[in-house]
């Protein structure tokens, strides 16, 4: 392992499952030259349920298995593990550079509505931990920001069930209170889970055209970029390369995330590795 990191040196990407690769897509469609490796520590997701002391320690283990490949970046693709274990990632793995999802998805929602109200769908520990409320009040004290766990929006996602009835009921339940008063409704709803992108078109039905939907994904990757800029870090190669890991289940990682990606995947497209 080599300690000093390089511009040829890949991007490290982990989550839980593959809700992060909504975040590795945006990141790739932004930094085509970039070398790439995603961790979807399958195994034991999802991570919105386990306790804070479980969901730092399964994020370390997978932290460090990217670092010790030599990653030059390290993205925090988990909106719970970003919640619960950002700051100690940042202080074990220093001088590691660590960016995680939710100060990105907070700039955004600011950006969308300043002065808003601003509901967040997320899994109980990312709510638990109040980590949206505090980001976009700490940029935007003016705003009023509720959070809501909608932790089965997680298993719809790594299921594929991501439209048609079935999913515009199950948002549609989770939200029925919160859109009930028509003059109190969000002005922006944040989707504080990687993956609940995939069910953006279902979501869509069921809030409507006027609320703004915002998500993490390609404000995380302009962040990225900025770091790259900053640090003089970009890598001159040509095209770069995609290396998926998980900790189990590869058949079913690309069923899935071939979907997130928007591409086919195989189960040879997924190394299975052990935290």
């Amino acid at each position: 392992m080599n300690n000093s990191p390089k511009p040829g040196h890949a991007i490290g990407v982990f989550d839980s499952g593959v809700g992060g690769l909504t975040v590795l897509k945006a990141i790739r469609d932004a930094l085509p030259a970039e070398d790439l490796l995603y961790l979807g520590d399958t195994a034991r997701l999802p991570y919105g349920t386990k306790s804070a002391r479980s969901v730092l320690r399964y994020a370390a283990r997978a932290a460090e298995h990217l670092r010790k490949r030599d990653i030059k970046l390290l993205v925090v693709a988990c909106n719970t593990a970003t919640a619960v274990a950002l700051p100690e990632l940042q202080r074990e793995l220093a001088p590691l550079p660590i960016i995680g999802v939710v100060e990105p998805g907070a700039n955004a929602a600011v950006a969308a509505c300043a002065g808003g109200k601003h509901l967040v769908l997320a899994t109980e520990a990312t709510v638990a931990h109040g980590a949206y409320s505090n980001a976009i009040k700490t940029l935007d004290p003016t705003a009023s920001v509720s959070e809501l766990a909608c932790e089965l929006l997680v298993a719809l996602a790594e299921e594929g069930w991501t439209d048609g009835e079935l999913a515009e009921g199950i948002v549609a339940k989770y939200l029925n209170v919160a859109l009930a008063d028509v003059d109190n409704q969000p002005n922006s709803l944040i989707l504080g889970c990687t993956h609940f992108p995939i069910l953006r078109p279902a979501i869509r039905t069921v809030v409507g055209p006027k609320i703004s939907i915002v998500d993490s994904a390609s404000t995380t990757a302009e962040v990225v970029s900025d770091w790259l800029t900053e640090n003089e870090m970009h890598n001159a190669a040509g095209q770069g390369a995609q290396h998926l890991l998980a900790t189990d289940g590869a058949r079913r990682f690309a069923r899935v995330g071939g979907a997130f990606l928007g591409q086919s995947l195989s189960a040879d497209d997924v190394e299975l590795v052990d935290l």
